[in-house]
């Protein structure tokens, strides 16, 4: 009867590490990572690898985690207001633990033809998320940083129409300018980001690992009560 029930007992477990490990190995996303490191030369640029955004230049330099059995990367650019956006091809791709480095340097933007000599205002965009995009009329801007973000324009340019502020995780927030800043003004702008409401999610199934488990142990039980 004992070793009935040692037997039994010693099934169950088998039984149990096999379906938590099976469990494990479907529940296990992404793969081995690497890493690239992109160097440029302003701090503050805005990284993007394929137009996804990955953080900003901090000290020279941005560490980018990435799974070694992802689709990998075809193209990178580091992008400031003021400075030329530097864009380029990924052609080498990092193993496990290993580290790519990738380079950009960004060369102060020349004025727009027609704003030579012209009188120079500001925006100040004001928002509640660091980190938010800031965009004129679709041209991005910069990013929220302590909560502003300081934008140059030409008194003889173009008005912009409109301004946007983006954050992965909040509604996006877009309204009309209708103030424009005079030679040495400074025009504030306002913004409020909210949580985006989450959309749900439906529960995963039973694993059939799982069943089975139960199903085995459930009969063990019910044949060792009779024995």
């Amino acid at each position: 009867m004992k070793t009935l029930a040692k037997t039994v007992s010693a099934a169950i477990a088998l039984l149990l590490l096999v379906g938590i490990t099976g469990t494990a190995a479907a529940e296990t996303v992404g793969g081995d990572q690497g890493w690239y490191v992109v160097h440029a030369n302003v701090d503050g640029a805005d990284v993007y690898f394929d137009g996804d955004y990955k953080g900003q230049i901090a000290n020279g330099e941005l560490n980018v985690p990435v799974y070694t059995t992802g689709t990998p990367y075809q193209s990178y650019s580091v992008s400031k207001a003021g400075y030329t956006t530097y864009t380029a091809e990924i052609s080498q791709y990092p193993a496990k633990g290993e580290t790519v480095d990738l380079y950009a340097t960004l060369n102060p933007a020349e004025p727009t033809p027609g704003q030579i000599g012209g009188d120079q205002g500001w925006y100040v965009v004001h928002a509640n998320v660091d980190g938010a995009q800031v965009y004129f009329d679709n041209e991005l801007k910069g990013t929220i940083s302590d909560g502003t973000l300081s934008v140059p324009v030409y008194t003889t340019g173009t008005p912009y129409q409109t301004f946007t502020v983006s954050k992965a995780g909040y509604t996006t927030y877009t309204a009309q300018v209708d103030q424009f800043p005079g030679k040495g003004e400074t025009v504030d702008l306002y913004a409020t980001l909210n949580p985006a409401t989450p959309v749900p999610t439906q529960q995963s199934p039973i694993s059939p690992i799982t069943v089975l488990i139960g199903l085995l142990g459930a009969g063990m039980l019910l044949a060792l009560r009779r024995s």
